[in-house]
């Protein structure tokens, strides 16, 4: 994808922070425990917006990411809900193929929707930030089909404007290292399975 063919919610510098939190002060964010979701959460709570946060625990998350969000949730204070999604059950995510990334983005943002439709809430956010490359991320097709936000984008934040904003904030995940799914590292093409899984958790070692 090109930079002119994102959607309207990842526009490039399209919109200051502080004008999308006036403007939309009740959101539902995509939280994964990251630098940027969780930069985006805290500001929002700093600058009075009515968020709620969810994250989805699936098999190719490691547990640390799920103990961070849990940590800074309850740092914050914040609303936090995680669901549990059966990732496995998607056969067309785990063939694992060249549009992998866009097919469980759009089952993993699908998911949120489904749960914030039930809280009540309208707009869905989430943590891409400038540095976010759409024409090396598929996910960003994703984005645009189901209306998701990316307002640290729309910012023009990049990613060492967020750490930045998160060391003033004091935020445990400034320097936090950025860490891909565990799809991405098993082989290309090569089906995704508990066992496939397990071996790459045990080439990276991580839990």
């Amino acid at each position: 994808m090109k930079e002119s063919d994102v959607g309207e919610g990842q526009r490039l510098g399209a919109e200051p922070l502080d004008a999308f939190f006036a403007r939309t002060p009740r959101f539902a964010l995509a939280f994964s425990g990251g630098t940027d979701s969780a930069f985006l959460l805290a500001a929002a709570l700093t600058a009075g917006c009515d968020v709620k946060a969810y994250g989805v625990r699936t098999a190719f998350q490691p547990a640390f990411e799920i103990d961070d969000s849990r940590r800074l949730a309850d740092e914050l204070g914040a609303d936090f809900q995680l669901i549990d999604a059966d990732v496995f059950a998607r056969r067309d995510v785990c063939e694992n193929g060249p549009d992998r990334c866009y097919r469980c983005k759009t089952f993993i943002f699908s998911t949120i929707l489904a749960a914030m439709d039930r809280d009540g809430f309208s707009v869905l956010a989430d943590g891409t930030n400038a540095t976010d490359d759409p024409s090396r991320r598929p996910g960003f097709q994703a984005l645009r089909e189901l209306g998701v936000v990316s307002p640290l984008r729309r910012a023009g934040m990049a990613k060492d404007d967020v750490r930045a904003a998160s060391r003033e904030l004091c935020l445990f995940t400034a320097d936090k290292p950025s860490f891909s799914c565990l799809a991405v590292h098993a082989p290309a093409g090569a089906l995704l399975t508990p066992e496939a899984l397990e071996a790459v958790r045990k080439q990276l070692g991580v839990l």
